[in-house]
């Protein structure tokens, strides 16, 4: 597999070879994978820890009530709503579907877990989205922490994936650990690991992407 060094020039090589832009840009990662048949219903949609923080966290809902919700707030949460305000968002399916689509992932107490999969699960599933439970007096802080820090790979009837491993204001050795992080994880979801990986590619989010130098895969 690709190694971090490698990486890293792929990072700083789509990096210096964008212009400057008056925003901040993402750095996005790509990987393009070979001898898989999509047809036979291989898919993929795994949650990933990445080991160097984001400059900007993923958005995080919690979906509690109670002393989990008062809790959740203390931490910031992006937002957090309990069982009743659940409903009155599910009445409205465009604005449910505005809701789910504002956040990155969704935490919820696991006494909501039966309201949340009937009123939002139909919207919630095909997206990947259903809230990962949080126990009775789990430490919902570290639950927050956790998945600030995490970003979410789909495959599904597809050989193309693409995630975010950070922005251009972030060290080049620490996009290129997140990155590294992540073909770690898609890897031993893969049915033959590397060699199901034809090529791997870096850009940022305007500019030209940067593939790695080709090598045989054992």
């Amino acid at each position: 597999m690709i190694n971090e060094a490698e990486l890293s020039k792929m990072i700083k090589d789509a990096k210096t070879g964008d212009k400057e832009r008056k925003f901040r840009q993402t750095v996005e990662m790509y990987v393009i994978l070979k001898d898989i048949d999509v047809k036979k219903g291989f898919a993929m949609n795994e949650t990933i820890q990445l080991p160097k923080k984001l400059s900007t966290p993923t958005t995080v809902c919690v979906m509690a009530g109670g002393d989990m919700g008062i809790k959740a707030k203390g931490a910031n949460a992006d937002r957090v709503v309990n069982g009743d305000e659940i409903s009155t968002i599910a009445a409205n399916k465009r604005e449910a579907r505005k809701f789910i689509n504002n956040y990155d992932f969704f935490l919820a107490d696991t006494q909501l877990m039966t309201t949340v999969g009937k009123v939002l699960g139909q919207l919630l599933g095909p997206r990947g989205k259903m809230p990962i439970p949080v126990p009775f007096n789990a430490p919902i802080e570290s639950f927050l922490d956790r998945f600030r820090s995490s970003i979410r790979v789909k495959v599904k009837n597809s050989l193309s994936m693409s995630c975010k491993i950070g922005d251009e204001s972030m060290d080049d050795n620490d996009l290129a650990a997140n990155a590294h992080a992540i073909l770690n994880a898609i890897e031993k979801k893969l049915p033959s690991g590397d060699r199901n990986i034809r090529r791997v590619m870096v850009k940022t989010s305007m500019g030209k992407p940067v593939k790695e130098v080709q090598q045989a895969r054992k």
